[in-house]
């Protein structure tokens, strides 16, 4: 329930992710929103002009929960804040995943966020090229792997050895022999999430990002020793 008062863009928005959370984007209307509210459909339409304008909003609101990285501070720090925050967020709306770099009028939240990205590369010797190949790669291991993790059978953070266990036993592990190995040397270990995949994953590009912005940095001294 929101609270009393006029009708805002910030509730009008904030109740929509929740719809959406709770339901799936495709459950989630004008008129759906208006009654979860208690309003009028038409009363929304001050707010915002129409629904991609709302999801506009719903976007703008999610990358606001990420950890924006900071220009001087650790970049790796920074980047790997990021991207766990940007996991959590994603995990809470799932809905989001397919849409966070669609928008053609991404808001101010959006804008910033991705300026900061950037500013703490830029700031840590990062080219613009070097910069945007690490925006990229990290977004699209954040995107991919918060979009495998929603598809999964269980939720997040469950321990999945009894669910491996039992697709096991159904499995023809002789000619699987693989497949059984990994599960149960890895799989079926005390403590095993999938969402840890996606850290040692992360700290992999990290290390080779660190890797190519020291190459660069060594050219640039390489060059300026030469001039």
């Amino acid at each position: 329930m929101r609270p009393t008062g006029p009708l805002t863009r910030d509730d009008i928005v904030t109740t929509a992710m929740g719809l959406a959370d709770r339901h799936g984007l495709a459950k989630l209307s004008m008129r759906s929103l208006a009654r979860e509210l208690g309003v009028e459909a038409m009363s929304l339409y001050h707010h915002v002009a129409h629904k991609e304008a709302l999801l506009d909003g719903m976007v703008d609101h999610v990358f606001s929960e990420f950890h924006a990285p900071r220009p001087g501070h650790a970049w790796a720090d920074e980047m790997r804040r990021r991207a766990v925050t940007a996991r959590e967020s994603l995990l809470r709306h799932p809905w989001a995943i397919g849409l966070m770099d669609s928008r053609t009028s991404p808001g101010e939240a959006t804008l910033r966020h991705h300026d900061a990205v950037i500013g703490c590369l830029r700031a840590a010797g990062f080219s613009v090229e070097l910069a945007a190949h690490a925006f990229a790669l990290l977004d699209a291991h954040v995107y991919g792997h918060a979009l495998q993790e929603v598809a999964l059978p269980f939720e997040p953070g469950d321990d999945i050895a009894p669910i491996a266990e039992a697709m096991l036993a159904s499995m023809p592990t002789d000619t699987l022999p693989h497949l059984a190995e990994m599960a149960r040397e890895h799989i079926y270990r005390p403590g095993y999430t999938f969402g840890a995949e996606m850290t040692w994953g992360l700290e992999l590009l990290l290390a080779g990002l660190a890797d190519r912005l020291a190459d660069r940095l060594a050219d640039e001294s390489d060059d300026l020793g030469g001039s």
